[in-house]
This record gives C-alpha cells, sequence and structure tokens, in this order.
C-alpha cells in the first residue's frame, strides 16, 4: 500500500502560481474575522498555525502573512493530475480527499521488495513534481495503517517505506495519538491508564480496552498498534449527501434574513445535484447560535428531487421551528439520500423565469463565508462541493465572493497589464499584482474595484 500526501496542497499551489509569496507564510482559509484555516504554508506553521484555527488567531500570531480565501479550481486541476499519475501505479487508488489517497500496488506490481517500491515510489514523485511543481510525501507500507503513518514521519517531501517484518519497530515507540480513532479524549483516558505509546497500547490487555470503549473499538484500537489493518483500498465511493453553509460576519436575527440566505443556499446545494445527476430525499439544515450551539433538522420528502423549489420548501419550513430570537452564527442546507432517480421535469425548473430583481441564470450570492469545519470545509468559506464521504472527488465549487466582489488571492487579468491576482480589497478599490507561476515577482497596480477593464479569470497554466 502507498499513502500520497501533498504537502500544504492549497498553501503551496498559491505559492506556485505567486512568486511574491515564495519561500514566505501563507494561509489559506477563510479570510474574515470568523474565518477558519484551512491549510497554512511551511513558513506559517513555524508560527504556530495550523489547520482548524480560528483566522483572527492566525492573523495575532503571523500579521504579516499572505491570508488567502482559496481557488478550488487551480486545487481541483492538480489533484485530477495526481491522481492520473496515481492511476498509472495501480487501478486500485483511493482518494481521501483533493490532496491525499491511497495505492494498492498489488495488482500490478506483486511481489515488490522494499528496493522496488522504494523506486517506484520515487518515480511517482518525481513526476508529481515534474508535472505539478509540487511535492509529495509518499508512506509505503503493508497497509494502510501503516503507509498513513510513514507518510506523516518527514513531512514534507519525503518517502518512508516500511516492510512488513519492520512495522512493529516503527509503530512501538510512536504516541498512542499516532492511531486512527485515538483523539483527545480517547488519548487522555489511554494515560491515565499509563497507555502512552503504541508499544503500550499493543501490550494492553484487550478485555480492558472492551470494558473502556466497547467491543469494536477497543478491539480495533489494539487491532492498529499491533499493525493489523484489514482495511482494503476502495477506489470509488458516492456522495452521501450535498450541502452549503455561509458563517455570517454578524449574528442575525431576523428570520425574513435568514429564509432569503436558505434560499441561496438551496440555489446552490441544487446546481450541484444538478452537475452530479442526482437527486435527494432528505432535506436537512444546520443552525448554529450566537453561544456555538448547533441544531439539526431535517424532513424526509416522500420522493428524491432535485428540484430548488421543494428543496426550498422543505428548508423554509424546518427554519420555521426554530428560534432565532438570540441570534444565528452560521446556516447550511444539505439534501442526503441520493439517488440517480427522479420524478422531476428538472429542465422546467431551470426554464422558470428569474425571480424579480434578479437577472436570469444569475449565479447565488452571499457574504464571504469564513466558517468551517475541521475536515468538512474548506477555505474561503464555500464548502467543497458539501458533505461528501471520504473518497469522494465531487468537484468543488469556488469560494463565496468577498463583499467587494474580489477574493484575496482570486485569479484576475486587465485589458492592459494581463494576469495576475487580488492581493486585497475594500473602499472602493482592489489591489492587483501582475505575476505568473513562470514569471518574475510581479509588479502592484490599484483600481477602482468596479474597473471594467478588471476581470474575473480562471487559474493560470503551470
Amino acid at each position: 500500500m502507498l499513502h500520497l500526501d501533498l504537502d500544504a496542497f492549497f498553501a503551496a499551489v498559491e505559492q506556485r502560481d505567486k512568486p511574491s509569496l515564495r519561500g514566505k507564510p501563507v494561509v489559506v482559509g477563510g479570510t474574515g474575522w470568523r474565518g477558519v484555516v484551512a491549510t497554512a504554508s511551511y513558513e506559517a506553521r513555524a508560527f504556530g498555525i495550523g489547520s482548524a484555527m480560528p483566522t483572527m488567531e492566525a492573523r495575532r500570531r503571523c500579521p504579516n502573512a499572505a491570508f488567502l480565501a482559496g481557488r478550488f479550481s487551480a486545487y481541483r486541476r492538480v489533484s485530477e493530475q495526481v491522481m492520473a499519475l496515481a492511476h498509472e501505479l495501480s487501478p486500485l487508488v483511493e482518494p481521501v480527499s483533493l490532496d491525499e489517497a491511497y495505492v494498492d500496488l498489488g495488482p500490478t506490481h506483486p511481489g515488490l521488495d522494499a528496493a522496488g517500491v522504494s523506486a517506484l515510489a520515487e518515480g511517482f514523485r518525481a513526476r508529481v513534481r515534474a508535472t505539478t511543481g509540487l511535492t509529495v510525501s509518499v508512506g509505503a507500507g503493508p497497509s494502510k495503517l501503516v503507509a498513513k503513518i510513514a507518510s506523516d514521519l518527514r513531512k514534507p517531501d519525503a518517502l518512508v517505506v516500511v516492510p512488513a517484518d519492520e512495522q512493529r519497530d516503527l509503530l512501538a515507540p510512536l504516541p498512542v495519538r499516532r492511531i486512527p480513532g485515538v483523539g483527545a479524549v480517547t488519548g487522555e483516558r489511554l494515560a491515565r491508564f499509563g497507555i502512552r505509546t503504541v508499544a503500550d497500547l499493543a501490550a494492553a490487555d484487550e478485555a480492558e480496552l472492551v470494558r473502556m470503549f466497547g467491543k469494536a473499538h477497543g478491539s480495533g484500537l489494539r487491532a492498529y498498534a499491533r499493525g493489523i489493518d484489514p482495511r482494503p483500498v476502495v477506489p470509488e465511493r458516492d456522495a452521501k449527501s450535498v450541502s452549503a453553509e455561509e458563517t455570517f460576519a454578524v449574528d442575525l436575527t431576523d428570520r425574513r434574513e435568514l429564509v432569503e440566505r436558505a434560499r441561496r443556499l438551496v440555489d446552490r446545494v441544487a446546481v450541484r445535484l444538478a452537475t452530479g445527476g442526482v437527486s435527494g430525499r432528505t432535506v436537512t439544515i444546520k443552525l448554529r447560535r450566537y453561544d456555538f450551539t448547533t441544531l439539526n433538522r431535517s424532513r424526509t420528502l416522500p420522493q428524491p428531487t432535485a428540484s430548488p423549489r421543494e428543496i426550498a420548501q422543505a428548508a423554509t419550513a424546518l427554519l420555521e421551528t426554530l428560534d432565532v430570537a438570540d441570534g444565528v452564527r452560521l446556516l447550511g442546507v444539505g439534501v442526503s439520500g441520493l439517488t440517480e432517480y427522479t420524478q422531476q421535469d428538472l429542465l422546467a425548473e431551470l426554464d422558470e423565469p428569474a425571480a424579480p430583481g434578479e437577472e436570469p441564470g444569475a449565479e447565488p450570492g452571499g457574504a464571504e463565508s469564513g466558517g468551517a469545519e475541521p475536515g468538512g470545509a474548506e477555505p474561503g468559506g464555500a464548502e467543497p462541493g458539501g458533505i461528501l464521504p471520504q473518497g469522494s472527488t465531487a468537484p468543488y465549487g469556488p469560494p463565496a465572493p468577498a463583499r467587494s466582489g474580489w477574493s484575496p488571492g482570486q485569479d484576475v487579468t486587465h485589458d492592459e497589464h494581463g494576469p495576475g491576482w487580488v492581493q486585497g480589497s475594500g473602499v472602493g478599490r482592489v489591489t492587483v499584482r501582475f505575476e505568473g507561476p513562470r514569471t518574475p515577482v510581479g509588479r502592484i497596480r490599484t483600481f477602482r474595484d468596479d474597473d471594467p477593464a478588471l476581470h474575473p479569470a480562471g487559474p493560470p497554466v503551470w
């Protein structure tokens, strides 16, 4: 098994495409005061900045870092290139996220020894660098567990191969938190019983672990500690749900405003359902209150739907059941129970006249949303395609635009100056640095934010 992990992926793509940011701290995520860090460059990590940290805390630790909203089209393009290279190694490739995957070499390379695996993996790493300009850390071992742990040991830009007869020696001295399923709470419980390393866990009494954590979890932890992991590589997994959410700059208490925000979220969800050719039966709303308590309500419909009207009706009805008087900081809408079957004529929906004040075909709007749940959200606050299971490679949607219409890090082009990216915007102005992945550090120009010569653009070609 191989575990592939692109190093500081989102930030690395930004540094690749923006010469002025190379070697400097870069933070990708929600840029608002309620934003959350998605990825930090290694230069930013030196200041203690990491994933899921509030953006304001990251700004406090490193005020001179570049804080960017994220460019999902660029990340998706690179991910597709890397996954294509992984499929050249084996047909059994299981994407875990845009920047991470498992590869089972068994079908195409049976009987490889450690030297053969090393040569194969180094060739893959070289092709990734040549194709994308990025580095990838690779771990190899007899199981997904060992491969994953190995890829994390010497990051960034490293290869660690662990033969089967060496895996116990590798695992034994590691902290018990390295084992999947051992988080902060489980780690503290184990520490109270003197179990601090993987070797301690491997030697623990299984009956005691079962008593503490239950049959499946307790036995599973001990098996992992002994290097036993029978999980296969699963090449494809279907999305379980599609969702969109928004974190507000100011707590909202006006129910009418919340209904309008929910309608915009429904529009985004409907587009994603249509793109995936699926519909769903269960509509869910997620509401995070002023005190960070989170409420979820759901309604199952008589038949699957991808209709924005039907989803909005259900979401609005669910919202009516919740008290919003004290303030709402986050709102989300999702559809689950997905199937390719639907009875609606979606073409009729697409031909509906625009609502008053809307242009036909207009993209749903919304303020910049900076909030993100660890492991499930995204830079810029617009979650990539909603809630998807591990292994999904569904397209990531673009981040919600900033209130000025320009997001930090966004690709643009100017009729006179050519391609560049947004360094910042506000008070009616937008500042652009004109450079690209293969240019010198570029010059800076400031324009009115409604300058007709300035246009959004796609990501530059590496």
